[in-house]
């Protein structure tokens, strides 16, 4: 009840990821090597007839990961969703913009969610690859540009400054919507991957003045994870 705004939604995790972000909550599903994968994954029949069962009490689907955009077979899959009535969105890092681009043109989302992993010169240190800004900021273009619903959001961890959310928010000046997102531990074992995962989640103040910050360049403010 929290993926999809103001729709009950399924939420289709998606293994595999371009990105290594050190915070990430969903590790277990990022192993690059399908025979390494530490569960099963669902069939699609199966998934395909659990949304046929749930037609009236689902309003949407969520299609998530791991990085969804790197799965050729992700326009058929939407396709099929939206077929059976439910709209789709999409939550991407926006590291493939032709593939963000070429969804949006098809008509295929309804919504879509890009994670801003902070300002531009700690944007590497937090993705843990090399990160050429310039695909984040064609993503971010072509998003804003698209006419459909979305949100920009940056998840908070331990060690951010006004300054890095200030640097983050910038990047989508002007946006329709941005939301601040709380920090959580990973679980164990994947929790032991940084140091930073041991630290303290930032305080509520903190949030307070970072939404102060994001108001500046956002037409709308959130903050996710904390009471404010």
């Amino acid at each position: 009840m929290v993926d999809y705004r103001g729709k009950v939604a399924a939420v289709v995790f998606v293994p595999f990821c371009n990105f290594d972000c050190f915070y990430c909550h969903n590790r277990m599903i990022l192993e690059t090597n399908p025979s390494k994968l530490k569960y099963k994954p669902v069939d699609n029949d199966e998934f395909f007839a659990f949304l046929e069962k749930r037609k009236g009490l689902l309003h949407g689907v969520v299609v998530t990961g791991g990085e969804p955009t790197l799965h050729r077979d992700l326009p058929e899959f939407i396709e099929k969703v939206r077929d059976m009535g439910y709209p789709v969105k999409l939550d991407t890092n926006g590291y493939m913009p032709d593939v963000v681009e070429d969804l949006l043109t098809r008509g295929l989302l309804d919504y879509i969610a890009m994670d801003i992993k902070g300002p531009p010169g700690k944007y590497s240190e937090i993705s843990g690859i090399k990160v050429d800004i310039g695909r984040i900021e064609k993503s971010i273009s072509v998003i804003m540009k698209s006419g459909i619903d979305y949100e920009f959001r940056t998840t908070v961890p331990p060690g951010f400054t006004p300054d890095d959310i200030e640097g983050a928010v910038r990047m989508v000046e002007g946006c329709r919507r941005f939301v601040l997102q709380q920090f959580r531990r990973p679980p164990a074992p994947y929790d032991a991957v940084d140091l930073r995962n041991m630290m303290s989640p930032l305080s509520r103040s903190f949030f307070i003045e970072a939404a102060a910050i994001c108001e500046k360049s956002a037409c709308s403010v959130e903050v996710r994870g904390i009471d404010i």
